[in-house]
């Protein structure tokens, strides 16, 4: 799945009422200045949805509304059919939905393993007096959690490097470590934030299909990225964002041929 990977089909769509992450009318100020204004968009299940816009657009503000890392000054998120808008993230993980960064935050000392490890979801462990009450089950879930971080790392090629601090790790394998700390909430929507900034094109090649073999598994995933060549080999579909709102939508050839989206990438959009 290298040079043959082809746009996905996405199967999971059309059985699915409910889109897995929906924007109604999103606008957010910062200090009187309107950077997100009533910008809707909807994600169905199943789907790779590309946001692409020209630096300034307000794509990376909207990409973090969706998040739950800022909260919109007007309008609505919906997650299935469940509304989210003021939700933070550890909330939004809870209803499936999870996300990446733009730069990875490893904790660089711990091993990459352990990075993993931080990010199982509702340990009994976690609660002090489980650990004496109820031993047996925080040993089964230490142990679950153990070989699933392990199948994961095998998923994202970074077995070998299991019990390597993550500083070792370069910036095309710290994303790849960023993913697989996602995978450990098992989200079933992935919010993937530019994952193929500042990646060798070997390692890129490997996010891509990491990507796709996710969206195949039924995944649904918003990818915000400027590689277009990326955005045009995996999104069904596009939306384009310039000055803060909805500029285009579309398949990715049809989006990179509207001439007002060339036209805000030539003139700056910003």
């Amino acid at each position: 799945m290298t040079a043959g990977l082809t746009q996905p089909t996405a199967p999971f769509v059309a059985a699915a009422a409910l889109p897995a992450i929906e924007a109604r009318h999103l606008t957010k100020h910062f200090d009187g200045l309107t950077v997100v204004s009533d910008m809707s968009l909807q994600l169905a299940r199943g789907e790779i949805l590309g946001l692409i816009g020209p630096n300034g657009a307000g794509k990376t503000t909207m990409f973090n509304l969706l998040a739950g890392s800022l909260k919109p000054s007007s309008g609505e998120i919906w997650v299935e059919g469940r509304e989210v808008s003021g939700q933070a993230p550890e909330q939004r993980i809870a209803h499936g939905v999870a996300r990446t960064f733009q730069i990875p935050r490893p904790f660089l000392e711990m091993s990459v393993l352990e990075n993993l490890l931080v990010g199982a979801q509702k340990q009994t462990g976690e609660r002090l007096f489980a650990n004496f009450l109820a031993a047996g089950l925080v040993r089964r879930e230490e142990k679950a959690a153990l070989e699933k971080a392990h199948a994961i790392l095998e998923f994202v090629t970074l077995s070998r490097l299991a019990h390597e601090p993550a500083r070792v790790l370069s910036g095309g394998q710290r994303k790849l470590l960023e993913l697989a700390r996602v995978l450990m909430a098992d989200p079933q929507v992935i919010l993937l934030d530019e994952p193929a900034a500042g990646v060798n094109p070997a390692l890129l090649e490997v996010i891509m299909e990491r990507v796709a073999a996710l969206n195949a598994e039924g995944k649904s995933i918003l990818l915000i990225e400027h590689n277009m060549d990326m955005v045009s080999r995996l999104c069904s579909r596009v939306v384009a964002m310039a000055l803060g709102k909805l500029l285009a939508e579309g398949a990715p050839a049809d989006v990179a041929a509207d001439p007002a989206v060339i036209e805000a990438y030539l003139g700056g959009g910003a």
